[in-house]
């Protein structure tokens, strides 16, 4: 992901820092129409024990002040393509644009989400696909997909 974008810059930031603590690499930003950082989150799935805890839900529940308006027209920003849960929960809270760093290890959300509106972008990331890489290396046990 671009370093010079900064929703692109925290959801890796949060990627790192699940890998760091033994959880999967999977991190989120979201970011108003205005360019405010709304929430931001990594999966927490090892970490808490949580089945629903992923990059995207944690990035929204960081943000669960905001009222579901604040959420329309923002651009969500992950390092993963969403699993159904997530990005239903996108499409829910009205998310204008997705920016997904790479797809090689989980897709097929991408059309689900076009099919609602939304703008999907697939940078394809090499570093991203390697800090996944590295956490099924270390971890295959807690990677069941």
């Amino acid at each position: 992901m671009s370093v010079n974008d900064e929703g692109a810059r925290i959801a890796f930031e949060e990627a790192e820092a699940g890998l760091a603590e033994g959880g999967i690499p999977v991190g989120s930003a979201i970011v108003g129409s205005d360019g405010k950082i709304l929430g931001r989150g990594r999966n927490l799935r090892v970490q808490n024990g949580s089945p629903i805890l992923h990059g995207e839900t944690a990035a929204f529940d960081s943000a669960r002040h905001l009222r579901n308006s604040d959420w329309k027209g923002a651009t969500l920003y992950t390092t993963l393509s969403p699993c159904p849960m997530c990005a239903g929960a996108m499409v829910l809270f009205g998310i204008k644009k997705v920016v997904i760093a790479e797809n090689s290890h989980m897709s097929g959300r991408e059309e689900f989400l076009r099919s609602h509106g939304m703008e999907v972008v697939v940078l394809n990331d090499q570093k991203c696909v390697g800090l996944l890489n590295e956490f099924i290396e270390k971890y295959p046990e807690h990677w069941e997909f």
